[in-house]
């Protein structure tokens, strides 16, 4: 099998969106499944769909393209802002957009019109973190605007948190989205205008604490969940979600040197071409390994290599890993673990071969890993040979 290749696991990946959406399910809040990391991959949608996902959730129109090509009929929502010059593909790609300028909306209409359709609008507001959204004072009188294009259909507000500055979903804020639901509701009901909103999305994997935990939820019941589904993991401190799979996707690279050598450089030191070099600890003489992975594949810092194998650096092309007394061979695979920049950058490279795949999940423990128990100095072997971490799946052809 070719390599580089990211393994990614779709009855792993069915197993955690069908676990966050029974989870959510239970506390009145729908699952929209994102597939953005995935380049809108349309097995993904479909494992996500197949869980309970009530819609799917994509950045680009790139994306929406390939999925309605492949098929996909489901609600496909815009989660990124529509670009201006982008608003007649969005409206014959998606469901629905997420919105927070004025022009962009009467693009929008305007697209729509000439399409004979009518294209679903979602407010964002800002409610701290300072990326997209309108200020709280602002969306009525836009809510107001969207009512009055005939156009578009006005489907609910709201928010994003935690992506640009870190700040926490919690019963502050999301109460604070909950009551300028009920107050819009309140200005629609006393003006006679329409019908009330239909959505208050809350947010991302990031508001997975807030809405797993103690508390009401409020009017808030839908959320866009893409890394806690592929990665099994909350963003904001990256620990695993009890229950769910953190080995849905696995880097495969293959070994091309492996040589003992000096801990320490020798000779005159300048930058690399990734910046800085900073200089190894002494360690006398270990085996380096040399895989073929670099900064064109993944993005180095989010890889987690197999226990025995510590990463020294990353060039354009090469990856070089300390396997200490004893390692792997020429020729032989390693895999690593990969957060979600690394899952970004290797699905976007096309260096990176992406194999999909089929197993039997049930009686796994979910979230284990099984690195730590290849065959001392030789992880790639006996991860190739079966661990019982990837093996017997079977290749998914698309």
């Amino acid at each position: 099998m070719t390599s580089p290749r990211l393994e990614i696991r779709l009855d792993r990946l069915r197993h955690n969106a069908r676990t966050l959406v029974g989870r959510l399910g239970s506390r009145g809040i729908a699952v929209t499944g994102v597939t953005k990391a995935t380049l809108g991959e349309p097995l993904v949608a479909r494992a996500m769909l197949d869980a309970g996902a009530v819609a799917i959730g994509e950045s680009r129109i790139e994306n929406i393209e390939r999925l309605r090509s492949a098929g996909i009929t489901a609600p496909v929502v815009l989660i990124r802002a529509p670009m201006p010059s982008q608003v007649d593909r969005v409206v014959a790609g998606a469901t629905i957009s997420l919105n927070s300028e004025v022009p962009v909306l009467r693009l929008l209409a305007d697209a729509a019109q000439r399409q004979g359709r009518r294209h679903g609008v979602i407010l964002m507001v800002e409610l701290g973190d300072l990326r997209e959204g309108l200020l709280p004072g602002d969306v009525a009188a836009v809510v107001r605007l969207v009512r009055g294009l005939p156009a578009l259909e006005l489907c609910g507000i709201g928010a994003n948190l935690a992506c640009q500055n870190g700040v926490v979903p919690d019963a502050t804020n999301m109460a604070e989205l909950s009551a300028l639901a009920d107050a819009l509701d309140a200005d629609v009901l006393d003006a006679g205008s329409g019908p009330r909103l239909l959505t208050v999305t809350g947010g991302n994997s990031a508001n997975l604490d807030w809405a797993l935990g103690d508390g009401p939820r409020g009017r808030i019941d839908d959320l866009r969940l893409g890394e806690a589904i592929l990665l099994g993991r909350e963003p904001l401190h990256r620990r695993p979600i009890e229950g769910l799979h953190t080995d849905v996707f696995r880097l495969v690279a293959e070994v091309i040197e492996a040589k003992v050598k000096p801990s320490l450089p020798w000779g005159d030191r300048a930058r690399t071409a990734f910046g800085p070099a900073a200089l190894p600890a002494s360690r006398g003489n270990s085996h380096r390994v040399i895989v073929a992975l670099g900064h064109q594949d993944v993005d180095p810092v989010g890889i987690d290599p197999p226990a025995g194998l510590t990463m020294l650096g990353a060039s354009s092309d090469h990856l070089v890993l300390d396997a200490g007394a004893r390692g792997p061979a020429v020729g032989d695979e390693v895999r690593f673990a990969v957060d979600y920049s690394a899952l970004v950058r290797s699905m976007t490279s096309p260096y990176v071969a992406k194999v999909f795949l089929e197993g039997d999940d049930a009686g796994e423990d979910p979230g284990v890993r099984t690195e730590g128990s290849e065959a001392p100095g030789r992880p790639g072997r006996a991860a190739r040979a079966g661990s019982a971490e990837w093996f017997p799946p079977r290749e998914v052809t698309t």
